[in-house]
């Protein structure tokens, strides 16, 4: 059986989907920002988001919409030192912290983090060190070289540029002395693709696993969910969301990170009864 361990804790593959609960500490992200940059209300939503069946709590202090004005590491830890400190100890599931700053993953691990949530899609040997030195949890996420609004070109296609991409960075993390079993892979829904990629992606999503890392899947609120939905309030499209992911659990996701936490374990765990589930 295949595990995704993050330091203490070790998560077993293929048996369930496990959900990841999104808490941004932001003033912009695209569809709740500044609803918990106040470091007492996030701890609230942390509480709220495990007692929801949540089995992963992931922590975001910068917003990575289209357009998005970036922060420095300052900044970002700033915003997430409070939060980590209040949650130590009473967070009661693993943490995983958004960040593609090597210093700010640091810090975040010496404060107790469990996993480092890399949306970069860069090769960073020394985020990478820092990783195999606490034995973490690390998600390598594919971003290709465009944004949103202008998707790069794949001229083998989406599906060889990501597995590339995944390779290439597995091998690293390896060479750096991360454990295989302490990397996710993360195809980077709405991350420099088209829609047509981003589809596809999902439809296909098995044809993007490689050795035995855990697999995780993002689409929630996204403009995937907004395009064939015709819903442009992001709060609306958890339905949409629901459907996304429910085709990326069909073919293997391990984890789906997710904003609205009950009803996307409800769903996941209808979709577990139907594609993992023996005969």
């Amino acid at each position: 059986m295949n595990r995704f361990i993050v330091r203490e804790r070790s998560l077993e593959l293929g048996r369930r989907t496990y959900i990841m609960g999104i808490l941004n500490v932001t003033p912009d992200s695209f569809s709740d920002g500044g609803l918990f940059l106040d470091p007492e209300k996030a701890v609230r939503r942390a509480e709220q988001i495990r007692e929801e069946g949540a089995d992963i709590l992931d922590i975001g202090a910068q917003s990575t919409r289209p357009g998005h004005t970036p922060v420095s590491p300052d900044e970002e830890w700033s915003r997430l030192a409070p939060v980590l400190t209040a949650l130590e100890g009473r967070a009661g599931l693993p943490i995983s912290v958004d960040t593609y700053y090597p210093e700010v993953a640091a810090r975040a691990l010496a404060a107790g983090a469990d996993i480092i949530n890399d949306v970069s899609g860069e090769i960073h040997p020394e985020m990478f060190s820092c990783i195999a030195e606490y034995r973490a949890g690390y998600i390598a996420m594919h971003t290709g070289s465009g944004d949103a609004d202008h998707p790069a070109e794949y001229p083998d296609g989406v599906f060889a540029d990501v597995r590339a991409f995944f390779e290439r960075a597995c091998r690293e993390l390896v060479r750096c002395g991360v454990l295989e079993e302490n990397i996710c892979l993360d195809v980077g829904i709405g991350f420099g693709k088209t829609q047509e990629q981003n589809l596809a992606l999902l439809r296909d999503l098995k044809e993007t696993r490689i050795n035995g890392c855990a697999l995780l899947v993002g689409a929630s609120r996204k403009r995937v969910v907004a395009i064939p939905s015709g819903e442009s309030e992001p709060q609306r499209r958890m339905p949409g969301t629901v459907a996304a992911h429910t085709a990326a659990i069909a073919g293997g996701a391990d984890i789906i990170r997710v904003h609205d936490v009950w009803q996307s374990v409800q769903a996941a765990r209808v979709a577990d009864a139907i594609y993992r589930t023996a005969p």
